[in-house]
């Protein structure tokens, strides 16, 4: 099918749609709502997983259009992982591997850019995370950095203010503002990316207590030991050694009692963080207005009480701290998911959900105390996996889609959706057949990986690997030269690392020829060092 096919049949869908419930569809091009947040776990979309938690808006978009199963990311990290969604290309492409070095070429060709030059209005709201300005976009608002929860400060086409409110619902609202304001007589991609739910997970004030009654089942593998897995240890991101008490679990005591694994005293660490006491009328970007803060101490003030009299240690702090991120972590989803369902009824009653393609995803994957962990970055499955859910035009149940795919098909996805050409340069797959109920015989049967950010944060090493339907492959290099090799039908938790056990030669040498193949096939350079 080519591109004016493709855009008659998706005309088509809007079309029969619109007349089963007895209204017109709009005619021209598609839209497109790009919808985004910040280590949005799989795991906490009820679409998905039900453990944890319910997401009606989200699991709408997918029950009218569809849940893909087996998504992945290209590199687990949000700067990273937005530049390859932005280019379609890995990071070693697109130039920009890493959140500590890294500053994101916007001189290079970009999918806003290939929008523009094909005639649609491009905007960019909420957390863009990749240092230089945006380009591209007729229109950018966006955090700064990695943005506040309350009372953010954006940048709006390079001019910084201070919106009060919950970070989630104004970003919703600028977007909102800009649907409403723009030239509809052209079509639009609006990339709609919230901070949440980045880390340290603070709920909007409508949120907080909103698990307190819940009981989160310990994960299978939470008291993980790492055996086989030398890599898998080295970290810093284990919830009992590395999530501190103040600064991610806001046990900020007033009268600096609690104090940091550090020994620094929670009034000169943590406290400042989320709450500051303000003189009147003065305002502090990020910091919360006297009637947040109000609200904020009344719920946590006897939480951090109680901390302090049960003074845990040991097993018992460790299961503690587990509960309070998964509380803190699931009230925030809920402020995102309430702001898909706003999007969605904006959509509904201005007549644009006949005529537009809306997708949900994250940045990457996250760990919700597998293996003991929060954040990602490795290739294992909790991070390396990401979720993806696409409401066609019109609504069109399709169910699920198993086939692998991957953030650099983002943009050559929403291009064959807009009708645009694919430059050739773009390492990615357009996802269109797939939303068309087909299953290509010669779709990917394997994907690569590779993160690069260390010495860092967490200290996840260096690492780059192939994953195919049974199996996935990973080399940790720079400062370690480890192999780890698992079997994810039987090992679907990757506890044992094969590598090198007797019996798996010919399985590693298949293994080791298709990840040599994809490196050579994304030209990474790393390929001419093995």
């Amino acid at each position: 099918m080519d591109k004016s096919q493709l855009l008659l049949a998706l005309t088509g869908m809007a079309s029969a749609a619109a007349c089963n419930t007895s209204q017109k569809a709009p005619e021209g091009p598609l839209n497109v709502v790009y919808i985004m947040c910040d280590d949005h776990s799989y795991q906490t979309i009820s679409a998905y997983d039900r453990r944890f938690m319910e997401t009606p808006n989200i699991d709408r978009l997918a029950a009218e259009g569809a849940r893909f199963t087996n998504s992945f990311v290209a590199n687990s990290l949000s700067g990273p992982s937005r530049a390859c969604m932005l280019t379609g290309k890995h990071s070693h492409k697109n130039g920009f591997t890493n959140n500590e070095h890294g500053i994101f070429d916007g001189s290079q060709q970009t999918l806003p850019k290939l929008l523009q030059a094909g005639g649609y209005q491009t905007a960019m709201v909420g957390k863009w995370h990749l240092v230089s300005d945006p380009t591209g976009f007729d229109y950018w608002d966006i955090l700064t950095g990695q943005g506040d929860y309350y009372n953010p400060v954006f940048i709006r086409g390079g001019e910084k203010l201070v919106r009060q409110g919950y970070s989630t619902d104004i970003t919703t609202d600028v977007a909102l503002d800009w649907m409403d304001s723009r030239d509809k007589e052209k079509p639009f991609c609006l990339f709609l990316h919230y901070k949440a739910p980045h880390r340290s997970w603070m709920p909007d004030l409508q949120d907080l207590g909103a698990f307190d009654d819940v009981t989160f089942p310990l994960p299978e593998t939470f008291y993980d030991d790492y055996a086989t897995r030398q890599a898998a240890a080295l970290q810093e991101m284990s919830i009992l050694s590395d999530m501190n008490v103040v600064y991610d679990l806001k046990m900020a005591d007033k009268e600096g009692e609690i104090h940091t694994p550090e020994n620094l005293p929670l009034e000169n660490y943590g406290r400042d963080l989320y709450r500051r006491d303000l003189a009147p009328g003065e305002l502090v970007p990020g910091r919360m207005n006297a009637e947040q803060q109000a609200a904020w101490d009344a719920y946590y003030d006897p939480l951090i009480a109680q901390f302090k009299k049960e003074r845990l240690s040991g097993k018992a702090l460790y299961e503690w701290k587990y509960q309070r991120y998964m509380r803190d972590y699931c009230s925030v989803i809920r402020s995102v998911d309430r702001n898909v369902g706003r999007v969605y009824k904006y959509l509904a009653d201005n007549g644009l959900l006949d005529n537009t393609l809306v997708i949900y995803t994250s940045d990457q994957g996250f760990y919700m105390g597998e293996h003991g962990y929060f954040d990602k970055r490795f290739m294992y499955e909790e991070s390396f996996r990401t979720p993806l859910v696409v409401r066609l035009p019109g609504g069109k149940p399709l169910g699920d889609i198993g086939e692998f795919v991957q953030n650099i098909d983002y943009a050559p996805t929403i291009l064959e959706a807009a009708g645009l050409d694919i430059p050739e340069d773009i390492q990615g797959q357009s996802l269109m057949p797939l939303l068309e109920g087909k299953h290509p015989k010669d779709w990917r049967k394997s994907l690569y990986y590779h993160y690069y950010e260390y010495p860092a944060e967490h200290s996840v090493r260096r690492h780059y690997g192939v994953r195919t339907e049974r199996y996935s492959l990973m080399h940790f290099y720079n400062d370690i030269d480890e192999w780890e090799l698992f079997d994810l039908q039987e090992d679907p938790m990757q506890l044992h690392n094969l590598y090198g056990e007797p019996g798996t030669e010919e399985l590693t040498a298949e293994l080791m020829a298709e990840l040599k193949r994809l490196q050579v096939q994304y030209d990474d350079p790393i390929s001419e060092m093995n």
